[in-house]
């Protein structure tokens, strides 16, 4: 026995290494098949083969839990389809030239046509012509029409599909990987129904060319009969008729099994078991509608006395059923109840709490009415916008955000949100999803008619309006966005203004090895032989703090490494990699024209400050006078509002020295300001100054 299985083992595995080669040498037999002539011997060993891959094939689509688990029956339905025809020309040269001889045509087509003709060859068109009608007027039509609504639905919700794995990774429910495969599994999915719709085509076809065949022998064979062999007309008519009906028969049956192999795999659901067992556990689900079945049954013995045995048999069955999915329920709630008594009984674990102490670096949290936006399938779009803002923020300032997970709140208003940082709030705002946001409206204006409220990104006026009134909006100039933009803009500048925070050691660690897998001379004998990922990411932060981009890692890793053995203070460094990145900032801070437009200072400020700098273990500060410091503050606060009325961004240029430590004085006060250091102004950026900061009177 051992022997034995090893020897079918081994041949196995030798079938499995010409596995790759055996669909073209089928391919090469079916053709041949076509062309030379095939003894009778090798046609009913064909036959054979076909009569057990029909039922193999059936087998198979009933085994399988879902339509994907046989990607390759499309294919495997071509081949099957080819490989009956050609057992039909096979065939039909056999009867037409050897049909007159006993076993002419094979034994197997011969012993088909006396078993079911038994005599009377009406009866056996009539057998051969239900067999038609049954495969193609129901099982082909019906699955071709199957498989034609399959692969249309299936192409239409494809994009919904991608955008609830889209909403996945975002939420960090999954990873990239997992979401490769997912998109993988939905391509596969449309590609196979995409294929059974074509494929369908074939059973249909294979169904008609049947019954052209069937025509063709039985008055080729009255010709060849009649005319080259002498025969009688009846005779002729009853040889070839008699064979004609065999090998259809013999090639229509397996034909009607994989007809309904097909019916089987387009109709088949996805599901976790077998087709046998599901249906099993889903008809039996309902006692109820088994016991009436039974008892309809059982009023039919009655009725019909000479079948009582037959009706009293099927209604017993039907109790059974019954009876055992009536104790199934009592034996699991005893069970159930003998295990909670044991776990009551047994010591309780330690709970582990630590995934109680992870936070998200990134949350949104929703009000339930504000659900919707989140959700594709009623045409919510918010998933789709934060993946577009992780994208613009990798381009705009080299930080790859974390996958923000988007959760709702019953504690919160209806149209509230607010976002969170690695669990703290710190941003939050209100939205109206039935009305449009008009951005920048002046409190006095009387055009449109809405709610006044606040933009929650910038704090600019706003006002909600209905959506008859956009036209008119926009034709008066204003911006005009709707809830989702509002969340996603807010979102966007809450991003920005905490890049710094936002950026972890982890995340530097996930930049340092994407340059070394592209340019791995930037970070070989640098990372961490001359410096550390820790200096790294207080450089890193230095910069986003400034809105500065660190996408081109490149040149910052060869500025600190340049810079480490003269310095190891993180303000010089950041100073040195700002001057190496100057092109870069002032074209960030450039208007469209090309132009930077900034402020200069007095220099009797600038002296002021340079004179009150003290150094410290936090840094270099400024210690003005109270009065001399706030009125400098009023006087770039004069100067910014200068700037901003033109439409432009203020940028303010000072002494390289002062440049730290006045963004330190003025970070609290006014956020968005740009300071630039003289020597980071590049000779080909044209450079208009739009006003001075006076010294305070």
């Amino acid at each position: 026995m051992a022997s034995t299985a090893a020897t079918g083992q081994s041949l196995l595995q030798r079938v499995g290494r010409l596995s790759d080669f055996m669909p073209a040498v089928l391919f090469v037999v079916i053709v041949g098949m076509l062309i030379i002539p095939v003894p009778a011997v090798a046609l009913d060993l064909t036959l054979g083969v076909n009569i057990i891959a029909a039922l193999g094939i059936l087998v198979a689509t009933t085994q399988a839990s879902r339509p994907l688990d046989l990607s390759v029956f499309p294919t495997v339905l071509l081949v099957a389809t080819l490989f009956r025809l050609a057992l039909n020309v096979a065939a039909t040269r056999l009867i037409l030239t050897e049909g007159n001889e006993p076993f002419g045509a094979g034994h197997l087509i011969a012993m088909f046509g006396t078993f079911v003709v038994r005599g009377n060859l009406v009866v056996g068109i009539i057998i051969f012509v239900i067999l038609i009608v049954i495969q193609f007027v129901v099982i082909t039509n019906g699955a071709g029409r199957v498989a034609e609504v399959a692969a249309r639905f299936t192409l239409d919700a494809m994009p919904g599909k991608q955008m609830a794995i889209d909403a996945d990774l975002n939420a960090g429910m999954i990873d990239d990987q997992q979401a490769r495969l997912r998109r993988v599994e939905i391509q596969r999915e449309a590609d196979f129904y995409g294929s059974m719709d074509g494929a369908a085509k074939f059973v249909r076809g294979d169904a008609i060319s049947a019954i052209i065949i069937v025509l063709v022998n039985i008055i080729g064979g009255l010709v060849i009969g009649r005319i080259y062999k002498a025969m009688e007309l009846r005779d002729a008519f009853e040889t070839y008729t008699k064979l004609t009906i065999g090998e259809g028969l013999v090639t229509q049956i397996p034909a009607l099994l994989v007809s309904t192999a097909t019916g089987v795999i387009v109709t088949r659901a996805a599901g976790e078991a077998s087709l046998g067992k599901e249906m099993h556990s889903q008809f039996t689900r309902f006692p109820r509608a088994v016991s009436i079945a039974g008892g309809t049954v059982a009023v039919f013995g009655v009725v019909l006395s000479v079948w009582a045995v037959v009706f009293a048999g099927l209604a017993g069955v039907a109790l059974g059923v019954y009876l055992e999915r009536v104790a199934r329920p009592a034996e699991a709630a005893e069970e159930a109840a003998r295990a909670g008594a044991a776990e009551r009984q047994a010591p309780t674990a330690p709970e582990d709490v630590h995934p109680l102490l992870t936070v998200e670096p990134i949350e949104l949290t929703i009000g339930y009415g504000l659900v919707a936006l989140a959700h594709p399938d009623y045409g919510g779009d918010l998933l789709d916008r934060i993946t577009m803002i992780r994208k613009q923020t990798a381009l705009d300032l080299g930080l790859v955000v974390p996958p923000i997970r988007i959760r709702d709140n019953l504690q919160l208003e209806p149209s509230e949100y607010c976002v969170s940082l690695r669990g703290v709030q710190v941003a939050k705002g209100e939205v109206i999803t039935d009305r449009l946001m008009v951005v920048g409206v002046p409190p006095d204006q009387t055009e449109l008619h809405g709610i006044e409220a606040r933009d929650p990104a910038f704090g600019l006026s706003a006002l909600w309006i209905a959506e008859s009134e956009r036209e008119r909006a926009e034709a008066a100039g204003y911006t005009v966005v709707d809830a989702t933009t509002v969340i996603g803009t807010h979102l966007t500048e809450v991003i920005r203004r905490h890049a710094a925070e936002i950026l972890g050691r982890q995340e530097v660690q996930n930049l340092l090895d994407h340059v070394a897998s592209v340019q791995p001379a930037a970070v070989q004998g640098v990372v961490p032989d001359v410096v550390n990922v820790v200096e790294v990411h207080r450089v890193l932060q230095g910069l986003l703090a400034e809105q500065v981009s660190i996408r081109d890692m490149v040149t910052i890793l060869e500025t600190i490494a340049d810079r480490i053995a003269h310095t190891r203070d993180t303000d010089e460094l950041v100073d040195n990699v700002r001057f190496a990145l100057r092109r870069r900032i002032c074209m960030q801070h450039a208007a469209e024209d090309g132009k930077l437009k900034v402020l200069t200072l007095d220099p009797r400020i600038e002296r002021a400050v340079i004179d009150s700098m003290q150094r410290t273990p936090e840094g270099v500060v400024i210690a003005l006078d109270p009065d001399l410091g706030q009125g400098i503050l009023q006087e770039i606060a004069k100067g910014i509002q200068k700037v901003t009325s033109l439409g432009f961004e203020p940028v303010l240029v000072c002494a390289d020295a002062i440049r730290l430590p006045l963004r330190r004085l003025t970070e609290s006060v006014f956020d968005g300001l740009t300071i630039m250091a003289m020597r980071e102004l590049v000779a080909d950026v044209t450079v208009e100054r739009l006003g001075m900061v006076s010294y305070p009177a």
